[in-house]
Parts: structure tokens; C-alpha cells; sequence
């Protein structure tokens, strides 16, 4: 645990690209359940997004927020016991999510 809190000293605007930001981003992902709600939450916006374009209702956008930050925010404050990095990098932090739900995917990540 001394690891996630040495990485979370770490400002997360300090980084250049999104390639440096990646391993810190995963640093604060160390945490199995954190990963697995992350990996639900991601899940279920797809669905989300899926029934947005088959039904064309707007709600499904709005549904598919609240499901991949609901489950990824009650990962970090619960279980990680750290603050998400959407919080000070939105846009690295939101490509983060997909790149570790790419890697939980194909096992390069454990879930």
C-alpha cells in the first residue's frame, strides 16, 4: 500500500503526454476491486451508448456518465482510498479508462 501513496504524491498535471501519464494512471489503479468496478462501469456506458444509438434517446448519454464515473468514483474513494485523476487531468484520465479496459481485456492487467 505504501506504493499507491508514494505514486499519489505525485501531481498529475506534471505530465507532458498521455505516455507518462499512463503508468501513474495505472499506479492508481492497484487496487483489484477499484479495477473491477472501473471494468463494470466502462461495460455498462458501452451498453449505455448502445441503446443510445438503437432507441435515439439523449437519457442513455446521461446514464452511461453516471455508470462508468459512479462505478470508477465509488472504486477510487472506497477501495483505493485516492482521489480519481479525472479530477485534476479529465482528458488523460478519460483515456486512461479505456486504455486499462483495453489491457483488463486482453490480460495484460489483472481483473
Amino acid at each position: 500500500m505504501s506504493s499507491t501513496t508514494a505514486v499519489s504524491a505525485i501531481d498529475p498535471k506534471s505530465f507532458k503526454t498521455f505516455g507518462e501519464f499512463y503508468p501513474f494512471y495505472l499506479g492508481e489503479h492497484s487496487n483489484r476491486t477499484c479495477r473491477r468496478l472501473h471494468f463494470v462501469g466502462s461495460t455498462l456506458s458501452l451498453v449505455c451508448i448502445a441503446m443510445l444509438i438503437a432507441t435515439g434517446r439523449p437519457q442513455y448519454f446521461l446514464y452511461a456518465l453516471i455508470c462508468g464515473y459512479g462505478f470508477a468514483w465509488v472504486g477510487h474513494f472506497v477501495f483505493e482510498k485516492n482521489k480519481p485523476a479525472s479530477f485534476k487531468r479529465p482528458l488523460y484520465s478519460f483515456m486512461g479508462d479505456w486504455c486499462m479496459y483495453r489491457d483488463l481485456w486482453l490480460g495484460r492487467i489483472p481483473l
